[in-house]
């Protein structure tokens, strides 16, 4: 059993965590973000423990265009759920600046009453700059939070881009966050988006009543162009103003709606199998970079092959080559 690895610093930790302790869910989660070989061995051992608690949770993914309300949408959203009598998780990435490195984590600030509600875990976290880093780590944090008998764990995306796939690809339901007079919503479907989201909610309705139901309607419209990521469930457009808690609660109910069916047809449990595959391959191809990185062969050859490509004396493609000869002699 995965127990009898455990160090007693660690089977405290899972103890804790399984007990619903907030501390050591964040001590659980800052050990499993860690990046240093030791701790990465302890933090199999603790996620192996946890594993069995796992997987009753709603796991939300949620993003949106900066100024679209996410921390204000998350807090009241959380608020409404709790009241409701059920825990709630948020896994938040930040970015990190790429120049220093360093991260504002202000979602803790844009969330302060749902921050200091005893049902309710907040985890900032910097993105580290690349879509692994930290955001590698939020698939096992957000394991950790279910462990910890959280009902729903949110995970709110940096913004709009590449992230999406990554967060889309381990949550059971993907929420689009619009604003009422962001532009032509075609052009959402052209960033490929709207191929990811299961539900689009129009947020700040009360700034502009009328524009929010023509940008709706728009959205539908584009909807209806596109082919429904699952055949069991064609994604609605809802409109909110989480300033005031208007919409909130249809919002939670179109997302059980969205559990439901998803759970007659099958297709729910069959996408989180599909996720735990498609991770598992995915940290196999993080690994195997790292790992030809790391080669002595490879950083021993990496600079001069570097500056061949540089001054144009070889082709990327001889120099990529020429690296992997150099790893495949020692397999």
């Amino acid at each position: 059993m995965a127990e009898l690895g455990l160090t007693p610093e660690d089977r405290d930790r899972v103890a804790g965590v399984l007990a619903g302790q907030r501390r050591a869910l964040a001590k659980a989660i800052t050990l499993v973000e860690s990046t240093r070989a030791d701790h990465q061995a302890r933090a199999a051992l603790v996620l192996d423990a946890l594993l069995p608690h796992t997987g009753k949770s709603l796991r939300i993914g949620l993003t949106g265009v900066p100024g679209a309300g996410k921390s204000t949408f998350i807090e009241a959203f959380g608020l409404h759920l709790i009241d409701q009598g059920l825990k709630v998780a948020v896994l938040a990435v930040d970015p990190s600046s790429s120049r220093s490195g360093g991260s504002i984590l202000g979602d803790k600030t844009r969330m302060e009453r749902l921050c200091q509600n005893e049902f309710a875990f907040i985890r900032p976290s910097p993105s580290a700059g690349t879509l692994g880093g930290v955001t590698e780590k939020t698939r096992e944090a957000l394991l950790v939070c279910e462990a910890a008998g959280y009902d729903v764990v949110i995970v709110e995306t940096v913004g709009v881009g590449q992230s999406e796939t990554v967060v889309a690809g381990m949550t059971d339901v993907f929420v689009l966050l619009q604003l009422p007079n962001s532009g032509d919503d075609l052009q959402a479907i052209k960033k490929g988006i709207m191929e990811l989201a299961d539900v689009v909610i129009y947020n700040k309705v009360d700034l502009d009543a009328t524009a929010a139901e023509r940008a709706a309607l728009q959205m539908r419209a584009a909807l209806s162009l596109l082919h429904p990521a699952n055949p069991n469930w064609q994604p609605p457009v809802l409109q909110a103003s989480a300033l005031h808690g208007q919409g909130i609660d249809k919002v939670w109910q179109t997302l059980l709606k969205y559990r439901e069916a998803m759970t007659e047809s099958g297709a729910f449990m069959e996408k989180r199998r599909r996720q735990t595959i498609d991770w598992m391959w995915q940290l196999i191809d993080t690994g195997l970079r790292q790992r030809f990185r790391e080669h002595p062969a490879v950083k021993a050859s990496l600079p001069d092959t570097l500056r061949a490509v540089t001054e144009g004396a070889a082709t990327s493609t001889a120099a990529a080559q020429r690296l992997l000869n150099l790893m495949n002699r020692y397999f």
